[in-house]
């Protein structure tokens, strides 16, 4: 087994997020390397972990639960990376091989490998390889490529305005992820993370230029979704950074120039409306069952990875607000 190098998250007090490594794709072709099917692959996640949380929002979503299977680690990351011990109704162990940590099943693929050891992870159990751990291919291959495995109501090619991304918004889609990945879903982690007051003052202000931005889109258009009338995948990848904002990124990592609640009135109801969405034929509760169990976690998980990345010395404090978690959706703001 190799010895890893240690991962440098900080160049002269700049957060740097290294690429993800295993980026293989499933198929809907059956010859493929990677073949759909139903039962060959299982998805690792840690519920902490807002690029993992992406994954399991589209596949509860997608109706996938008896298609792929779902193994959740425990939501805080520990001296060794992420791990299995059955803590809050996570798994004891590794189903598969009885891993009790993530990093054995990166050197189960690559008895060499040398980097992070990240989630999600998406795990091929015929080959026992790593197919893909990057949140944003690991989604669209969900939304597209299991599509004949769900039934036809939930394929792509039936849903009002064209699915999670419809050809006709792809370009706007693509934009709009790409200014919001870096400005906001990295961006409160280059705040966050930063190791000196120059880089935090340099990402906190476009961090919230981007949040302004995106209010004032939902406050033009008055429609319920970033793009629209429809949910698409520019909405997922928002929202696992906004159900952690006020109870974490806000008072952990400090991106206190505004809260969601009480500063983004449009970008708040946005929000609720999908996290309390238990009553949605549309989205079967996605958001809200892979949100709800463990959102009074996010702070105290922030708060440790704040301690390792930054390498504080000082004991560990974790804030013990907002007294509410998420506000209720009252009937009038329902959809």
């Amino acid at each position: 087994m190799s010895q890893t190098t240690k991962i440098e998250y900080q160049k002269d007090g700049h957060f740097t997020r290294p690429a993800s490594t295993f980026r293989s794709s499933v198929s809907k072709d059956p010859n493929s390397q990677f073949p759909a099917e139903k039962g060959r692959y299982a998805l690792y996640i840690s519920p902490g972990c807002p690029w993992a949380h992406r994954t399991i929002i589209v596949r509860a979503l997608k109706r996938l639960e008896d298609v792929i299977d779902l193994y959740v680690l425990n939501p805080y990351m520990g001296e060794k990376g992420w791990f299995f011990d059955g803590a809050h109704g996570t798994l004891p162990k590794d189903p598969l091989y009885g891993f009790t940590h993530l990093r054995e099943l990166y050197f189960k693929a690559d008895p060499d490998f040398n980097s992070r050891f990240t989630v999600p992870v998406l795990w091929d159990k015929k080959n026992h390889t790593i197919v893909n751990n990057e949140s944003s291919e690991i989604i669209r291959m969900l939304y597209s490529e299991f599509d004949d495995l769900v039934p036809e109501k939930y394929r792509e090619v039936g849903k009002p305005g064209g699915g999670l991304y419809p050809e006709h918004l792809r370009k706007d889609i693509d934009e709009m992820n790409d200014w919001v990945y870096n400005t906001v879903n990295n961006g409160v982690y280059k705040c966050g993370f930063a190791g000196k007051q120059e880089s935090f003052d340099e990402h906190v202000y476009p961090l919230f230029a981007s949040l302004d931005r995106l209010e004032s889109i939902l406050a033009k258009h008055g429609k319920p979704y970033l793009l629209g009338d429809h949910l698409t995948e520019a909405d997922i990848r928002l929202y696992t950074t906004v159900a952690r904002f006020d109870v974490a990124y806000h008072t952990v990592f400090l991106c206190n120039l505004k809260s969601i609640r009480h500063d983004y009135p449009h970008l708040h109801l946005w929000f609720r409306r999908l996290y309390w969405d238990e009553d949605s034929e549309e989205t079967g509760g996605a958001f809200h069952k892979t949100t709800a169990p463990w959102i009074k976690f996010y702070g105290e998980g922030y708060a440790g990875a704040k301690a390792r990345v930054t390498k504080s010395q000082a004991a560990v404090i974790v804030p013990r607000g907002p007294a509410v978690l998420v506000e209720p959706l009252a009937e009038s703001e329902k959809l």
